[in-house]
């Protein structure tokens, strides 16, 4: 194997590495070390830009194949980026809504407690008021 195919496999070893890396941190495949999905966005977000940066200090110095798997690996990671931050928007909006679902629940809940006392104290009332008449 001479120095320029040696040189294409380490390329490509190594864009795969960023690209398995990153489709772990967008949560899409199980980290292999805890076999647990796990989605870190930020992390994700930068083993896309080491792509980019790739991308950008190697152009004119790839093959036609190599810059091709690398833009497919880049745009895919990218909308796939977008995916989840949306879906992460999602949960948190969703979080939020049952948050202030059970806030609503527990005023209300307080509510019936205030109208429990009242009534009692009412009752209470009406029955002094009674003693007294007597």
């Amino acid at each position: 194997m001479d120095l320029n195919e040696k040189h294409r496999l380490m390329f490509i070893q190594l864009i795969k590495t960023f690209e398995s890396t990153a489709w772990i941190q967008l949560g899409k495949i199980k980290n292999p070390n805890t076999d647990r999905l796990e989605r870190n966005l930020m992390q994700a977000q930068y083993s896309i830009d080491m792509l980019d940066m790739l991308k950008a200090k190697t152009e004119g110095n790839l093959t036609e194949e190599e810059s091709r798997l690398l833009n497919e690996i880049i745009t895919n990671l990218k909308l796939n980026f977008v995916e989840e931050m949306e879906k992460e928007k999602q949960e948190k909006e969703k979080e939020k809504a049952e948050a202030a679902g059970k806030k609503e629940a527990e005023k209300g809940e307080t509510k019936q407690e205030e109208k429990a006392k009242d009534s009692a104290v009412e009752e209470k009332s009406g029955e002094k008021e009674k003693k007294k008449k007597k």
